[in-house]
């Protein structure tokens, strides 16, 4: 049981008087003020909002969920939209926790009727463990609050890069919740890094083309304008989140492309339309959580107002991606095309530094401009690949099989020990960075080598049959190649490394009897030492070219082990039966 100060109950006794401004606009609550804030909430107003504990995190406390409004249906029949609210995934960026709060508060009070036409489910304070490490300095280029939170959960992880190696418990817990909840629309509040200009709130919206038609088609033409609009006519202009093409925003601004480690990558991946609200650092902080808890309220009522296009258009996309073949594994920016933006920025300028006495830069805010720029946000997908029937994992990779469950895909399992026909993937090439990057040693640049082969399995080895709604986030997670794959997250790491070898001194016998036996083997070799004299002067990679093309070399070393089966054989299965927490 967690208990909470004097202090605590009083600050959420105000609140529900309506005393939002009794909480200093200049601070911001910490894990329990904002636990107990939901608690007091969902006390006073019993039949419109309710708050329970999802799972658990990292630092061992309870990830709180809070819903108001409609109850939440099955997709298929679906007629409310469901709009989540992630808070605090970075501590440090504070604003949506305060914001989600005094917004729950005025539509609780007022009996607002947006409540009447969505289901809201709100996650108050999502990175509970960063949130505990409190201090002055952890956001070092942000004005205010005096106070924030640490981005790095208790393993010190950034939970914005966990989507889907999923090693926290707090993404776990998150994947349980998303695939129960199966949101339209998601959010995650965030405040910015980075250049300055006169905007409150800049936006990251799911990368449309990745979407998909018509979907996309109408975020861009029917939802984004009117978010814009709304906005603005609310006093709190936006301007699409500033990713720039050079180093100023006059060089023009890129659509941020998130891959599936991120929060509204992942939930892309499940056609859910996604959101990453950035107030401005250098804004006070009462003007982040006002403009917060605005777009918050606007990202809503228009998912009201248009909730029926909404419903039919991630009915139809869910079809579209049972139906799919081919699946682009990347996404490059097509710089063919882009639309012009006004934008209001600072002018950028060069001082001596009071530091080095070397030139710096600063904007010079008694200097604002207005032009247009070039806002580039489309993508071309690359790298496709076609899904398969079904892959084969074996059991014994239950750590992807764990995740796969996770995030709500149908496994079933071989009911018989079987040799199946498959495709086989060699790793002929990939690198890593020197340095970990949260925790793994990210692949990139993968090549791999198809290989049509009989493989054996044994009863219980997991089997994930395509054609469902979940068949992009799994392609996703098994093609090795995919950035963001469980290949590339260093799942299956140590089938790059060879087990087995040899004593040159006793191969040397081996291999002149391989060679006198197998005519081709050795006019391989001759070729091979012909064209690479490196080769042709070493006696041990001599040895170790016959070895790598001889019955003692493993089958298994570099081999892929996630099979695809590309025709249909007669094998049992049985259902997954397990349930989650």
């Amino acid at each position: 049981m967690i208990v909470f100060f004097d202090s605590v109950v009083k600050a959420a006794a105000l609140l529900l008087l309506g005393m939002a401004a009794a909480i200093a606009q200049d601070t911001t609550r910490t894990p329990a003020q904002a636990r107990a804030a939901w608690e007091a909430l969902a006390r006073a107003h019993p039949d419109h909002c309710r708050c329970w504990d999802a799972g658990s995190t990292d630092c061992g406390l309870p990830l709180q969920v809070c819903a108001l409004g409609r109850p939440v249906e099955p997709l298929g029949r679906r007629r409310f939209p469901v709009f989540l609210v992630l808070n605090a995934i970075h501590p440090g960026e504070p604003a949506g926790v305060d914001a989600s709060i005094a917004w729950a508060d005025r539509l609780l009070r007022t009996r607002d009727r947006l409540l009447d036409s969505l289901a809201l489910v709100v996650v108050p304070f999502y990175n509970i463990d960063g949130g505990l490490v409190r201090g002055c300095c952890s956001r070092a280029s942000q004005l205010g609050p005096p106070e924030v939170g640490f981005r790095g959960n208790a393993r010190n992880l950034d939970l914005n890069r966990d989507f889907i190696k999923a090693d926290a418990r707090n993404t776990q817990t998150f994947h349980r919740l998303f695939q129960q909840i199966d949101p339209d629309l998601f959010a995650d509040t965030h405040t910015t890094n980075g250049a300055d200009y006169l905007y409150p709130m800049t936006l990251i919206v799911t990368q449309p083309d990745k979407l998909g038609e018509p979907l996309a088609g109408w975020l861009r033409r029917q939802y984004l304008p009117r978010l814009y609009s709304a906005m603005n006519a609310s006093d709190t202009p936006m301007c699409p989140y500033v990713h720039t093409r050079g180093p100023t925003p006059e060089t023009g601004l890129i659509d941020f492309l998130e891959t599936p480690r991120y929060s509204t990558g992942y939930a892309a991946l499940f056609q859910a339309v996604g959101f990453v609200t950035e107030a401005h650092m250098l804004k006070p902080f009462a003007v982040r959580v006002r403009a917060t808890e605005r777009l918050l309220d606007h990202l809503a009522r228009l998912g009201v107002v248009q909730g029926d296009s909404l419903l039919a258009l991630r009915r139809q996309a869910r079809e579209r991606v049972r139906q799919q073949l081919v699946f682009p594994l990347r996404w490059q920016l097509d710089t063919t095309r882009w639309q012009e933006i006004e934008f209001r920025g600072y002018t950028l300028r060069e001082k001596p530094s009071l530091v080095s006495g070397l030139p710096r830069r600063y904007y010079d805010r008694s200097q604002p401009w207005t032009a247009p720029v070039r806002y580039f946000d489309r993508y071309i997908g690359i790298d496709s690949v076609s899904k398969p029937l079904a892959y084969v994992i074996p059991q014994a990779w239950h750590e992807v099989i764990d995740r796969l469950r996770l995030s709500g895909v149908r496994l079933r399992y071989l009911d018989a020990d079987v040799a199946l026909p498959v495709e086989s993937y060699y790793i002929d090439y990939c690198t890593a960075p020197r340095e970990p990057y949260e925790g793994h040693y990210l692949h990139d640049s993968v090549r791999v080598r198809k290989v049509e082969q009989l493989v054996d399995f044994r009863r219980g080895d997991c089997v994930v049959e395509l054609g469902t709604d979940k068949d992009r986030f799994v392609v996703e997670t098994l093609e090795p190649q995919a950035p963001d794959s469980y290949f590339a997250w260093n799942f299956f790491d140590a089938v790059l490394m060879q087990k087995e070898g040899f004593s040159d001194y006793v191969f040397e016998d081996t291999a002149a009897e391989l060679l006198e036996h197998d005519p081709r083997l050795r006019a391989a070799l001759d070729s091979a030492r012909r064209a690479d004299p490196a080769l042709a002067g070493s006696a041990f990679r001599q040895l170790l070219f016959i070895y790598h093309r001889s019955p003692y070399y493993e089958v298994s070393h570099r081999r892929y082990p996630v099979y695809r089966l590309r025709e249909w054989v007669s094998f049992p299965l049985y259902e997954d039966v397990r349930l989650e927490d």
